[in-house]
């Protein structure tokens, strides 16, 4: 598979550490030290998880490679949705006007973005489709609970979108070369560690603890077994993106793979935790940095212990 080409939206609104330091005496020092996080971006008013991500679509339409009207499968990737039946895919169908094609919208936590491109590899497998949108954006703060001296302070709102080929369609397509993911679910406190109950109080996250520890474990596991998978070894791999939850996890993992922190992909620190989207704006926003021939591994962590990893050949 091909990436053809990538792009992302966040909203201008952005929320220092300040705010919460007003709101609820947490420092900034102390959100800091303990997430990496100085700011974060906020969804403005009429701002949801489907007009972000239409904003994205609408970017990654300006450099598209052929004519819209080719792509025959759009798959949306959120756990924050504005609307359950509309889902998410289908606000973007409804926008760009591309009648009668597979359209569906998927959830699996923080992991969302690599099972949306897993769904896209299915499709092209059995010779359903060829060229795909993919769409990831999580609205985090119409849903926390921002008085959570737990987790109040780490989430932040965006989007990306991406056009994925199963034939090369130019000689800049970024190579889907593996994708592994997985579920964790009997692992630890898996399926109560971090939760978004939507009767009851949006994101909570009483295990936090938890959730690192296994984030820990799971993430280089899983980069480790994708290039093991390709015959590649660490020494192969130029840049890492990890799911974009906490500096300090982000960390962990290159030290636990022995990875220079000159090949760590971050922008935690500047746009808080956006959920499923944050790895693929990260790989949107570094685009012209990656060389020809350069190896890049994203690895995600969800809650309910879902894990992936893909790697990317440029």
């Amino acid at each position: 598979m091909y990436i053809n080409t990538i792009s992302h939206y966040f909203p201008s609104q952005v929320i220092g550490n300040e705010y919460f330091t007003q709101l609820n005496n947490l420092s900034t020092e102390w959100i800091a030290e303990r997430t990496g996080i100085y700011e974060r971006r906020k969804a403005g008013e009429g701002e949801n998880t489907s007009t972000m991500a239409i904003a994205a679509v609408d970017l990654l339409l300006e450099n598209i490679p052929y004519s819209k009207n080719e792509i025959d499968l759009i798959v949306g990737a959120t756990y924050t949705p504005y609307d359950t039946i509309v889902t998410l895919a289908h606000a973007v169908q409804h926008h760009i006007q591309i009648p009668d094609i597979p359209v569906l919208s998927l959830s699996t936590a923080c992991s969302s973005f690599l099972n949306a491109i897993e769904i896209v590899e299915g499709y092209f497998a059995m010779g359903k489709a060829s060229k795909a949108l993919v769409v990831v954006s999580d609205h985090n703060t119409a849903y926390y609970n921002e008085m959570d001296t737990v987790s109040g302070h780490l989430w932040g709102d965006g989007a990306s979108a991406l056009l994925i080929s199963k034939e090369r369609q130019t000689a800049t397509d970024m190579v889907i070369k593996k994708l592994i993911t997985g579920g964790a679910a009997t692992s630890g406190k898996a399926v109560e560690a971090v939760v978004l109950r939507p009767n009851d109080k949006g994101v909570v996250m009483p295990f936090g603890r938890d959730v690192f520890q296994n984030a820990c474990v799971y993430m280089p596991k899983v980069s480790q077994q994708v290039l093991q998978a390709c015959g590649l070894t660490i020494d192969d791999l130029d840049y890492l993106i990890p799911h974009q939850a906490n500096h300090r996890i982000s960390l962990n993992v290159i030290n636990t793979l022995g990875i220079p922190v000159e090949k760590l992909i971050s922008n935690i620190q500047y746009l808080g935790n956006t959920g499923s989207a944050g790895c693929a704006i990260a790989l949107s926003e570094n685009r012209d940095k990656f060389k020809k021939g350069e190896n890049i591994v994203i690895t995600v962590f969800g809650g309910g212990y879902s894990y992936g990893a893909m790697l990317i050949t440029i």
